[in-house]
């Protein structure tokens, strides 16, 4: 994990923590950071940081980054490639990859609310690799999702197929000249 990768980590964490149930802003992370421990962070050098512009910070940001975050000093470097720790299983550095993997989709999409949220969550679930393999399992069984959506959110049932056909139906009807006498029949 690189140092960018672990201090968005860590913002999402402490979200979660301070029951934001998203990551802090970078803006906020400054103002907390100036509140909690009377020092300053810029938000340009934290982005080049999150950004991997600048791969390493100095001794004093990190010190106050780690005393914010109360994580160790050490933690907050980029780790060597292939690094795994004593006690992880490989199992267990994939689900910090998957972790990482679905908190940065989680800020991609943020403009898609329901997507990002679902994101987050598989994110914080203990178990993701999990998760996402029976996601894989419910999309393998042919209209699982759709019965699954049907009986746990019904406005969502349509799906964009359908909603685009019915669409379709309505636009064709208007442009042959179908009076309001008319009757269509349902396919």
């Amino acid at each position: 994990m690189t140092l960018g990768e672990k201090i968005r980590y860590l913002r999402e964490v402490e979200g979660s923590l301070r029951g934001l149930n998203r990551p802090l802003t970078q803006q906020e992370l400054m103002r907390g950071i100036r509140a909690e421990t009377g020092k300053t962070i810029s938000q340009s050098y934290l982005s080049q940081i999150e950004g991997g512009k600048r791969p390493h910070m100095t001794q004093s940001s990190r010190t106050v980054l780690a005393r914010f975050f109360k994580v160790h000093p050490g933690f907050l470097v980029d780790d060597p490639e292939g690094y795994h720790t004593e006690l992880a299983s490989d199992l267990r550095t994939t689900e910090g990859q998957l972790d990482v993997w679905l908190l940065q989709g989680s800020e991609r999409f943020a403009s898609d609310p329901e997507v990002s949220e679902v994101l987050i969550k598989v994110a914080r679930d203990k178990d993701t690799r999990r998760c996402l393999l029976l996601l894989g399992e419910i999309l393998n069984t042919p209209e699982l999702a759709g019965r699954l959506f049907e009986a746990l959110h019904p406005e969502w049932a349509r799906g964009p197929a359908e909603t685009t056909a019915r669409t379709s139906t309505r636009t064709s009807t208007r442009t042959t000249g179908a009076g309001a006498g008319s009757r269509r029949q349902k396919p």
